[in-house]
C-alpha cells in the first residue's frame, strides 16, 4: 500500500510584514510539526540527491541545519555545519555574502571537506542566492566539488538560481511571486 502524497506547500505558513513591512516570510514551522510532511520533505530532497552520490551535505545556520542533518543521515553522508562567524571552535575558512543591509559571513572548519569530496549544498530557502553562493564558495575553497544545491523552498521571483550558475539547483516548492 502506498502512502498518499503530501502537499508540502500547504504546510508553509505566510507571515506578512516579517521581518519588515512588505516582506512575506515563508515559515516552515508547520511543516516541521507534521511528521508526514517532514518525512516527505526529507524524502523529496533525498530523491534528488541520491543519484548525485554525495559524500557530504553542507548546510547553513540555522534553518538549513534542520533538514540538512536529516538529509545527510538519510543519504548515509556526512554533515558540515556552516556557521556564523566566531561560532566554530577550531580553525575555519570563511566566505562573505551580501545582505540587504550589510555583509555577513559563514564559516566551516578548515578540515571539514577533503579534497575532491562531493558536496550537496542545502538551505531551507533560496531567495537571492547569497547564502547558498557563499556555501558553494566554501566547498570550492576547501577543494570539494559542489554536485548540487537543494532547497525546500525557492522564491524564484528573486532569481537566486541565476546566482548559483553553473550549479544544478533543485527546490521542492516554488513561489514565483510574493
Amino acid at each position: 500500500m502506498s502512502t498518499p502524497a503530501v502537499d508540502l506547500r500547504a504546510h508553509i505558513r505566510d507571515i506578512p510584514d516579517f521581518p519588515k513591512p512588505g516582506i512575506v516570510f515563508r515559515d516552515i514551522t508547520p511543516l516541521l510539526l507534521d511528521p508526514p510532511a517532514l518525512a516527505a520533505a526529507v524524502g523529496g530532497l533525498a530523491a534528488y540527491a541520491k543519484p548525485l552520490d554525495i559524500d557530504l551535505v553542507v548546510a547553513a545556520e540555522a534553518r538549513g541545519f534542520i533538514l540538512g542533518g536529516a538529509l545527510a543521515n538519510t543519504l548515509g553522508a556526512g554533515f558540515v555545519p556552516a556557521r556564523k562567524r566566531g561560532k566554530l571552535p577550531s580553525q575555519t575558512v570563511s566566505a562573505e555574502y551580501i545582505l540587504e543591509y550589510g555583509v555577513d559571513a559563514l564559516e566551516v572548519h578548515a578540515d571539514a571537506l577533503a579534497s575532491g569530496a562531493r558536496a550537496l549544498v542545502h538551505d531551507d530557502l533560496l531567495a537571492t542566492g547569497g547564502t547558498a553562493r557563499a556555501l558553494c564558495d566554501l566547498v570550492e575553497k576547501l577543494g570539494g566539488r559542489v554536485v548540487g544545491c537543494a532547497f525546500l523552498v525557492e522564491l524564484s521571483f528573486l532569481h537566486g538560481r541565476e546566482r548559483l550558475a553553473p550549479f544544478d539547483v533543485h527546490a521542492l516548492i516554488d513561489y514565483d511571486s510574493e
